[in-house]
C-alpha cells in the first residue's frame, strides 16, 4: 500500500505531567479518523477515546492544562488493559500528531513497560508532525 493509501488518524494524548522519562504517564488517548484524507466540512470518521488509570497522581499543573483529575481516573483501565485494542485500531495508519515527539515519547514509555521496543515499531504506523 502506498503512503497515501494509508488510513489517516489524528492522535492526541493527555498525561499526568510533562516528562515521560521522569515517570509521568498517559491518562487519555483520543484518536479521530480523517476520512479520505480530507479535512473540512465533512463529517469526521470513526473515533477512539479512552481515559486511562495511570497508577499515579496527576500533577496539578497538568490537570490545569488537560482538565482531567485523579477522581476521573478511578476505576478506569490501565494502559496494559487497553494496549491491544489501541494497537489494533491504529495498526498501519498514518498518525497526524501535533508535537509528535511528546506523544510518541509517552507511547514509547508505555509500551516499554509492556516489554515492546517502540510504539511505531509494534504498530507499523507512520507519523506526520504538524508542529514540524
Amino acid at each position: 500500500m502506498s503512503e497515501y493509501g494509508r488510513r489517516q488518524l489524528a492522535l492526541d494524548t493527555e498525561t499526568t505531567g510533562f516528562s515521560a522519562a521522569g515517570g509521568d504517564r498517559i491518562i487519555q488517548i483520543g484518536i479521530v479518523e480523517i476520512p479520505d484524507r480530507q479535512v473540512g466540512d465533512r463529517q469526521i470518521g470513526d473515533s477512539y477515546c479512552r481515559l486511562i488509570n495511570p497508577e499515579r497522581a496527576v500533577h496539578p499543573r497538568a490537570s490545569r492544562v488537560n482538565g482531567i483529575t485523579d477522581a476521573q481516573l478511578v476505576g478506569r483501565p490501565k494502559f496494559a488493559d487497553i494496549w491491544e485494542e489501541l494497537f489494533d485500531y491504529v495498526r498501519g495508519a498514518e498518525l497526524v500528531i501535533h508535537n509528535a515527539p511528546f506523544d510518541i515519547g509517552f507511547l514509547d514509555a508505555e509500551v516499554a513497560r509492556l516489554g515492546h521496543p517502540s510504539f511505531l515499531g509494534v504498530t507499523g504506523c507512520r507519523v506526520v508532525d504538524t508542529l514540524a
